[in-house]
């Protein structure tokens, strides 16, 4: 398979772009050394799984490049956009509270725990696209990748051991750029990834054969022992 580089480095930059605007533009300083912690981290992280996939799993770096095809789930098409629009909002508003206002008061040591939560959640998400060839960015059946069930690694843990890994990720963050706020909009992100599972849980039980007894097998969801 064919991966553009130029497109991959655009998107790379884009995001960068993106990411530096919604935390340094509200804050009104580019003096904030825990946005640029996180910055490096995140985008260190990002940078390295793409080169794995780019070497291991070329087929999945593809797929997630792929936006709005045509076989999403329609309710997808709407909650989908939905999250990139609470992150980037979640991003601005903790440059607001951690910078900006001095809302909340988050110690330096917990700020320290909060960048090693945020390297464990990517750990977490690293063992999820290694187990899972078939993660998309959007929901779809993938007949044209030949889309199986994926019940090891993680996934004998959790069904959907991406969205675990993510609420990690948004507690580490919010930790490290030192806003109490949000770690209180978490909340509202375990709202859309749960209503997101059990819809995509829908689709793959009524589309992809072997689903309903994976989820007779593992029966949480995001948190072990728990949902």
């Amino acid at each position: 398979m064919h991966v553009n580089l130029k497109r991959q480095i655009g998107q790379f930059a884009g995001y960068f772009v993106a990411f530096g605007l919604a935390l340094f533009f509200p804050a009104g300083t580019l003096a904030w050394l825990a946005g640029w912690i996180f910055l490096v981290l995140f985008f260190g992280f990002l940078l390295a799984i793409n080169c794995w996939l780019f070497r291991h799993n070329p087929g999945l770096l593809l797929e997630r490049t792929r936006l709005g095809t045509s076989d999403q789930q329609g309710w997808d098409k709407v909650l989908f956009p939905l999250l990139i629009v609470f992150f980037f909002l979640w991003l601005i508003f903790m440059s607001l509270d951690a910078v900006r206002f001095h809302w909340s008061l988050v110690p330096v040591w917990l700020q320290s725990v909060g960048a090693i939560v945020l390297l464990c959640s990517f750990y977490l998400l690293f063992l999820t696209f290694r187990e899972n060839s078939y993660l998309s960015t959007v929901v779809r059946i993938q007949v044209d990748r030949g889309q199986t069930v994926v019940s090891t690694g993680p996934y004998h843990i959790v069904r959907h051991p991406m969205y675990s890994a993510i609420l990690v990720f948004v507690a580490g963050t919010s930790l490290l750029l030192g806003s109490w706020y949000g770690v209180l909009s978490e909340l509202i992100l375990l709202i859309l990834l749960a209503k997101r599972a059990m819809l995509e849980e829908s689709a793959l039980r009524a589309e992809l054969p072997g689903y309903a007894a994976y989820m007779a097998q593992v029966k949480y969801r995001l948190i072990p022992r728990i949902w």
